[in-house]
């Protein structure tokens, strides 16, 4: 009898990619993928290591599953992921119940890795971090109807908050052909929506190509029958080009939807960061966006209470937003990460002083979504259904306008319909209730 083996993926799409490329390799070495992991002999645990919250949410993952394991339901756990590149030596240390810490190198030995687990054999593996698998097949664990297209790893950036370089390593771009490859295998598998990722997607094709290769790989999935919209997230500002935004505004099936995170508008905030730009570069960028790019949704990223960050620079940070008025935005407290320039800085802030600062901007930002969401009654969007959600007593799905996971739904009621998850149809909205719209099937 085969093993079965259950998998954990915390934290981003990215790390959800190299998840499904895991899962793929333990499926074709003869293991069964068990999708409820507390049915499984083994689980992986695919850790997130970015920020304090999410270093709690994998130990309390680990720490529920050794109670399962202590009770005899599952034989292995094998961590893998960022928190174990991060903190190599610590998790066995500190873990006594987990039987295997892998590296992200060790991603693409991932059956051999379990496999040892499994016999009883205490394993720390760690190869390079460019042994991480850019390509190979992909069990999904999205719904059928949308994946996502990761096109490059690693990051050369150097936010003086940010570990990801020294976890993921130096930034490597995809060759453009296995990117196509694997997108055209995707739809004909059934995906409507591709949404591309990279720890920044606008840097695509610079390490390869010797110039920035984004639009040119756009311009050729839109080329590719079936699929329906494409979606880019995480594009960093230095890199929003002319030409990458005539790309964005003049192909069809490139959803008019942009992720920037900025993180501040504060120059010398931004200059600690080690990030560039300033609230008037910034601004007359965004300008430069909608400009070309009609009815954008611009989606950002904002921290508070960053080290030496003033009240003048959170007010001009609040000024910022309501002047912006972002239709989508996550604001996020300051987490001191050990490693990071800004962990040694000076003048850190009081947790309840970041918190304060994160929630002022977040009841502005809800009052700006609220005030976008009443400004789209009466509009028609195309959605893609999801499926019926019971809570709600209506159909739901998503628009153009928002991404997986971390945007709204729209919910519809239609009488006596019966959608397929991944089908479009057109709902015109009715109201906007609590930032997310309500509509009905259009006529």
């Amino acid at each position: 009898m085969a093993y079965s083996v259950g998998l954990v993926s915390l934290g981003c799409a990215k790390n959800q990619v190299d998840a499904e490329i895991m899962m793929a390799a333990l499926q074709k070495a003869g293991y069964e993928i068990e999708d409820d992991a507390a049915q499984a002999d083994a689980v992986i645990v695919n850790t997130c290591g970015f920020i304090d919250a999410a270093k709690k949410e994998s130990i309390d993952e680990i720490l529920k599953l050794a109670g399962l394991k202590a009770a005899g339901r599952i034989k292995a756990i094998i961590v893998t992921g960022c928190l174990a590149e991060r903190y190599r030596e610590e998790i066995l240390k500190e873990l006594p119940e987990v039987d295997a810490v892998a590296g992200i190198g060790a991603d693409s030995d991932i059956a051999s890795v379990v496999g040892k687990a499994l016999e009883g054999v205490k394993l720390e593996s760690f190869p390079e971090k460019t042994l991480l698998p850019l390509n190979g097949e992909r069990r999904l664990s999205t719904p059928g109807y949308f994946a996502y297209l990761k096109i490059a790893e690693g990051c050369d950036n150097r936010c003086a908050y940010c570990a990801i370089p020294f976890i993921r390593g130096r930034y490597r771009s995809r060759k453009m052909e296995d990117i196509v490859e694997e997108a055209k295998t995707l739809v004909q598998n059934g995906a409507k929506e591709l949404i591309l990722i990279a720890q920044d997607t606008t840097k695509y094709g610079w390490d390869l190509y010797g110039k920035l290769m984004l639009p040119q790989l756009l311009k050729n999935l839109c080329e590719i029958g079936g699929v329906a919209w494409i979606r880019v997230l995480y594009c960093y500002p230095d890199y929003i080009t002319d030409e990458l935004l005539e790309t964005i505004a003049g192909e069809e099936k490139i959803v008019k939807y942009m992720d920037l995170p900025l993180q501040h508008c504060s120059g010398r905030l931004l200059k600690l960061m080690r990030r560039t730009g300033n609230r008037e570069e910034l601004t007359a960028l965004i300008r430069k966006m909608r400009e070309k790019i009609p009815n954008l949704i611009l989606r950002t990223t904002l921290i508070t209470g960053f080290p030496g960050e003033t009240d003048e620079d959170f007010t001009e940070l609040a000024e910022f937003v309501n002047e912006i008025r972002f239709e989508r935005l996550g604001c996020f407290p300051y987490s001191q990460e050990e490693g990071t320039a800004a962990a040694e800085m000076p003048d850190q802030i009081d947790e309840d002083v970041k918190q304060n600062r994160m929630e002022r901007i977040m009841e502005d930002q809800m009052r700006i979504m609220q005030e976008w969401g009443e400004q789209q009654t009466g509009k028609t969007f195309r959605v893609l259904v999801e499926g019926y959600d019971e809570e709600s007593g209506c159909w739901a799905g998503r628009s153009w306008a928002d991404s997986p996971d971390i945007d709204g739904r729209i919910y519809f009621t239609a009488e006596n319909a019966n959608f397929e998850p991944g089908s479009f149809v057109d709902v015109k909205i009715l109201e906007c209730v609590d930032c997310e719209l309500y509509g009905i099937i259009a006529e």
